[in-house]
């Protein structure tokens, strides 16, 4: 698990989410999951805000600016944080008709 932290794109106010994640190199891969619910996370759509964030792993705090990967990148991520959390992202997915989005989280 990590500790994100995002700026919230209405209020401004510092936001905290913990999620899971697997590492690609130095980056960190998050999926805006949900459990499969309708609508994106609220810190998927602060970091499209802001990209600026800052994560927390184990005591380590690191500042990292946030993309959403797409094409063959998403593709490849997807499947590493899926084995990584065991197939739950594709029960997820099955549940929702939206695109689950894969965010990578890259220390600046």
């Amino acid at each position: 698990m990590l500790l994100l932290d995002t700026v919230g794109r209405r209020t401004g106010e510092r936001r905290t989410a913990t999620l899971l994640y697997a590492t690609d190199g130095d980056r960190f891969v998050v999926v805006g999951s949900r459990y499969g619910g309708p609508v994106n996370p609220g810190w998927y759509h602060n970091l499209l805000a802001q990209p600026e964030a800052e994560i927390q792993v184990g005591r380590r705090r690191i500042p990292v600016r946030a993309h959403v990967a797409e094409g063959e990148e998403r593709t490849t991520l997807w499947e590493l944080a899926d084995r990584v959390n065991k197939g739950q992202y594709t029960v997820y997915q099955a549940r929702t008709e939206r695109r689950i989005p894969v965010v990578v989280l890259e220390p600046r």
